[in-house]
C-alpha cells in the first residue's frame, strides 16, 4: 500500500508516517502545494498512491482545496468515482459543514484528531486496504 500523509503538524505527520510505513511506503508533505505536487509526479509515473490522510487546516492551501485539487486530477486523467485514490480526512475540525464539504469532494473517510494507530487501521480495514 503506498500513502500520502498530507499535515503541516511535525509531530502528527511523524506519528502518522510510523504507523503506515508498516504497511507499505509513506510519503509526507507538509503543505497542501507539496501535497499537490507529490500526488502529480505519483501520476506521471504511474505510481499511484492508495490512500491519502489529509489534514483539513493548514496554511495557504487547506485540505478541502487540496481534496478538490486531487480529485480534478484524477479527472484530468480519466480516473472517476471508485476508482480514485481513498481520501481520509484527518482534522480537529467536528463541524457539520467541513464534514459535508469533504464528502460533498468525494472524501471517503473523515477522522477526528487526535489521530492513533487503532483509528488509523480501522479506517483502513472500512476502506479494504487492509483485511
Amino acid at each position: 500500500m503506498r500513502t500520502l500523509v498530507v499535515e503541516d503538524d511535525y509531530i502528527t505527520s511523524q506519528v502518522m508516517q510510523e504507523i503506515l510505513s508498516a504497511f507499505g511506503e509513506c510519503d509526507v508533505a507538509e503543505n497542501g502545494e507539496q501535497a499537490i505536487e507529490l500526488f502529480t509526479s505519483a501520476h506521471l509515473t504511474g505510481v499511484l498512491y492508495d490512500v491519502v490522510f489529509l489534514d483539513i487546516m493548514m496554511p495557504e492551501m487547506d485540505g478541502q482545496e487540496v481534496l478538490a485539487k486531487i480529485r480534478e486530477i484524477e479527472k484530468m486523467n480519466g480516473i472517476m468515482g471508485l476508482d480514485g485514490v481513498k481520501i481520509v480526512m484527518t482534522t480537529a475540525l467536528d463541524d457539520y459543514n467541513n464534514i459535508k464539504k469533504a464528502f460533498t469532494n468525494q472524501a471517503e473517510a473523515y477522522l477526528i484528531k487526535p489521530v492513533d494507530k487503532d483509528k488509523v487501521v480501522k479506517v483502513l480495514v472500512d476502506l479494504e486496504l487492509l483485511s
